[in-house]
C-alpha cells in the first residue's frame, strides 16, 4: 500500500527512511538525526531534568530506532513512530532510576531462609515522586540561573518558552547560526557543573 502523508516533510522523512533501511545510505541515517535530534533532546529533558541523561537517552533513541526501521510503516509519519520510541525509552531510564531509589532500610529479611524481598516502587504518580521532580526542576533552574546571562537567556527561551531557533534569533536580534552555537554552548557548561560538582538529577 502507497503511503499517504500530509505534508512535504512527512513525504522527505520516508524517502530518507526507505534510502537508510533499504539501500543503507548512511546520508539519510545522518539527516534523520540532523532533523529530529534537537526535538528529541528537548523532550527527553524535561523527562529526566539532566542535560547529560538527555543526551545520552537522545543517542540510545536513535540508536535503537534506526535498528528497528525494518519494523516502521508508514502509517505514523516517521517523527510521531521516533518520538514514541524515544518518549518510551525515557520511561524505562526514569522507572530504572526510581528502583534504584529504594532505600536499604525498607529490605526485609526472611528469618526461614535469609531471603532478602525487595519492595519494588510504584510507576504511578504519588506525592514522594512531584517531590523529587519538584526538587529537580528547581536544581535544574538554579544551575541555569548561575550561566552567564547571554547564556541564561537563551536557555530559558529555549527550554521553558518553546521558542523555536528563529523566534529567539528575533526576539534576541542575534544571527540564527549565534543562537545555535550559545545555545550548544550552554548545554556544555550545564553539562560540565553537573559533572564536576557531582550532582545528582
Amino acid at each position: 500500500m502507497d503511503p499517504v502523508f500530509l505534508n512535504d516533510k512527512a513525504q522527505r522523512d520516508y524517502q530518507l527512511v526507505v534510502a537508510a533501511r533499504d539501500k543503507g545510505d548512511q546520508r539519510a541515517y545522518a539527516d534523520l538525526m540532523r532533523y529530529y535530534r534537537e526535538p528529541v533532546y528537548l523532550m527527553l529533558l524535561r523527562m529526566t531534568h539532566s542535560p547529560v541523561d538527555a543526551d545520552d537517552l537522545t543517542i540510545e533513541a536513535f540508536g535503537k530506532a534506526f535498528r528497528q526501521l525494518a519494523s516502521y510503516t508508514p502509517q505514523n509519519t516517521f517523527a510521531t513512530w521516533l518520538f514514541s520510541i524515544a518518549s518510551n525509552h525515557g520511561i524505562d531510564f526514569i522507572r530504572r532510576q526510581h528502583m534504584r531509589l529504594v532505600s536499604l532500610n525498607t529490605m526485609s529479611v526472611n528469618q526461614e531462609d535469609d531471603a532478602c524481598e525487595y519492595p519494588i516502587p510504584s510507576c504511578d504518580d504519588n506525592p514522594e515522586e512531584d517531590l523529587i521532580h519538584r526538587q529537580r526542576d528547581k536544581i535544574m533552574r538554579d544551575l541555569i540561573n548561575r550561566l552567564q546571562p547571554r547564556y541564561r537567556t537563551i536557555v530559558k527561551l529555549r527550554y521553558f518558552d518553546d521558542l523555536s531557533y528563529d523566534e529567539i534569533a528575533q526576539k534576541l536580534n542575534l544571527p540564527l547560526g549565534t543562537v545555535k552555537i550559545q545555545l550548544r554552548r550552554a548545554r556544555l557548561l550545564l553539562a560540565e557543573t553537573i559533572k564536576t560538582h557531582r550532582i545528582s538529577l
